[in-house]
């Protein structure tokens, strides 16, 4: 009796052994060259293909299901295609092959927060075959830098010529139980803080949450430039999972790439705006050989769209060192009608000659157009517009999310390229890294800025959510009466919130300036940096970003609606060098309508300030050596 229970052990334990290897026939493991993440993924014969990441030991993701789905009947069907596919698309795979690699080097942006990026990773690539037919061949790309992880699938040839349907990819990212994220339900839409269940709508990227476990991680896009938008929903069938979702199906002719999914993660929010150029790394290389015109600034608005009115913001950005001024909407007739000419000028404007007058005073001219003139026109306008000596062209209201229109977009900006024109891309468009291949992207809009104008609570919650797609056109404003913060924390947004081509004044005139000196802050701060560090915030609460150029460091800090004190360690500063640094600060003894200080205070690294916040207010620090 005792033999044969023995037997019937050994024979259950060695079906147990083989069914295992069965489900689980490979298993490989990519770490960070710093061997802060770890991603193991595995396969079995079932067509399940699942991974995890930890960081710095903790579980970052849990298994977690990588999954696409294709349907190409009809290009099968067309083409008389016998050997194909029958079950679906993860079902039929084949590990057929392993590929490794490392990278390790730099770059120069022609902008940027950081004037050089270490592009650091190790690499990992799986190839698959199809059972049925060798000519359907997909790679799953993995990638673990310093600064996270990235996944993408990739298509090769197919000999047959058929096109490829991707119908969905169903990405999953499962999460540590008690996760949170910070959902936001459309590009320029409010944020809230959300378990990970019962989401009202799918929520935008880069996705920010917080584990239990102390950690902060993202998701985020990188490289969306011929494909579609995707967003995030919760998986229907696994609880604390968040999966990815496309816009629409997509129609492609391999070789192709999906756009890269990332994931960071952080012990501190700060670190993960501060790993940001990992969006800009899995992106291409500058497309354009002589970037010798592409010019960062500031860059103020004329609503009038008339020779005087534009004339006195030109007198005044040349005072006030601003380098160009926009002409909004209408300037061309209506924006919204395909059938206005954005070859003319349908107001009383002489735009030639307010060009020719900018030029003399050092300020370049923008003007603005709408997709419709920009989708009918743009291969006319953007000779003609060189040929008046415009610098830059606004993009309004472009359509985002389907494949047209993001392709669309894309070959505008390259055509805008060929023409030496900048642009600024608005409404619900974000980036996912492409600037590093178009730098004539000088910012996009895509972010609930100034012009929503939002509470301070949520300019606390920007930087750490939309701020990780990197520039973002927030529209600062300072004289209108209908801000809901103070003065001084406008003047740390233009820190905050970064964006090459940074607006200010929004719906301010020339003439609403009365000799208020903190507008020096606004004339000293750059638009792009040689580093970026966030020493200190919390997300909804307040933030301090200090940015160098130079020798020179600028910081912003803003609270959100509360009141508070928080003490900022200047230890980012050179040791062997001494400074001397001006606050400009919410103080309601100044006489002035804004009410903001000028005080001057001699530091060093090893300094240590107390900054007393208002409600809603903030602080903005010029530092200099001395």
């Amino acid at each position: 009796m005792i033999a044969r229970l023995n037997k019937t052990i050994w024979i259950c334990l060695a079906l147990f052994v083989f069914n295992r290897a069965q489900a689980e026939d490979w298993n490989k493991l990519l770490t960070s060259p710093d061997g802060t993440y770890q991603l193991t993924i595995t396969g079995d014969n079932a067509g399940e293909i699942k991974y995890k990441v930890n960081y710095k030991g903790k579980p970052l993701i849990k298994s977690s299901r990588l999954q696409i789905e294709l349907d190409n009947h009809l290009s099968e069907w067309a083409l008389a295609i016998k050997e194909k596919p029958e079950a679906p698309w993860m079902d039929g795979l084949v590990l057929k092959e392993t590929g490794t690699n490392a990278v390790d080097s730099t770059w120069t942006p022609v902008y940027g927060e950081r004037s050089v990026i270490q592009q650091k990773y190790n690499e990992l690539t799986l190839s698959f075959e199809q059972k049925a037919s060798a000519n359907y061949k997909m790679d799953i790309q993995l990638r673990a830098y310093n600064e996270g992880v990235a996944i993408r699938y990739y298509f090769h040839t197919n000999p047959t010529g058929i096109y490829y349907r991707i119908t969905e990819e169903n990405t999953e990212f499962t999460f540590p139980e008690g996760t949170q994220a910070w959902f936001e339900p459309w590009a320029q839409g409010p944020f809230t803080k959300m378990p990970l269940a019962e989401w009202p709508a799918e929520s935008e990227r880069p996705l920010t949450l917080e584990l239990e476990n102390g950690l902060y991680a993202c998701l985020a896009e990188a490289a969306m430039v011929d494909f579609v938008r995707t967003k995030f929903e919760l998986a229907d069938d696994k609880p604390n999972t968040v999966k990815t979702v496309l816009y629409e199906s997509v129609d492609k002719v391999p070789y192709f790439a999906t756009p890269w999914r990332v994931i960071m993660a952080a012990e501190t929010p700060g670190e993960l705006i501060e790993h940001n150029d990992i969006l800009l790394n899995l992106n291409a290389p500058s497309a354009i050989d002589d970037t010798s015109w592409i010019k960062p600034g500031k860059i103020v608005r004329d609503l009038t769209l008339s020779d005087e009115g534009a004339k006195d913001w030109i007198d005044f950005a040349a005072e006030h060192n601003l380098q160009y001024v926009l002409f909004d909407c209408c300037w061309y007739g209506d924006n919204f009608s395909w059938d206005s000419d954005a070859t003319t000028v349908d107001v009383d404007l002489d735009l030639k000659e307010v060009v020719r007058y900018g030029k003399e005073k050092g300020v370049g001219v923008w003007v603005y157009v709408n997709q419709q003139a920009l989708a009918r026109q743009d291969f006319e306008i953007y000779p003609l517009y060189r040929e008046w000596g415009l610098a830059g062209v606004k993009y309004g209201f472009v359509q985002v999310g389907p494949h047209r229109w993001t392709k669309w977009l894309h070959e505008s900006v390259q055509r805008a390229a060929e023409n030496r024109l900048m642009v600024n891309i608005h409404d619900e468009f974000r980036l996912t890294g492409e600037q590093r291949t178009w730098p004539n992207i000088m910012t996009v809009e895509g972010i609930r800025g100034n012009e929503e104008m939002p509470d301070a609570t949520h300019n606390t919650v920007l930087p750490f959510t939309r701020g990780i797609a990197g520039m973002g056109d927030y529209t600062v404003c300072y004289y209108s009466p209908r801000i809901k913060t103070t003065h001084a924390h406008q003047l740390a947004l233009s820190v905050v919130m970064y964006s090459p081509l940074q607006t200010l004044f929004w719906y301010d005139k020339a003439s609403d300036y009365q000799g208020e000196p903190e507008i020096e802050f606004f004339e000293k701060v750059p638009t792009v940096w040689d580093d970026t560090k966030v020493p200190d915030g919390r997300i909804g609460e307040y933030i301090i970003t200090a940015r160098r150029s130079g020798t020179e460091w600028f910081i912003g800090g803003i609270t959100n609606n509360d009141a508070r004190e928080v003490e900022l360690d200047l230890d980012f500063l050179d040791k062997d060098k001494k400074y001397v640094a001006t606050l400009y600060r919410d103080d309601a003894s100044v006489k002035t309508r804004t009410q903001v200080s000028l005080t001057q205070k001699k530091v060093t690294a090893s300094t240590k300030l107390k900054l007393k916040l208002k409600a809603s207010g903030g602080v903005a620090i010029w530092i200099r050596e001395r």
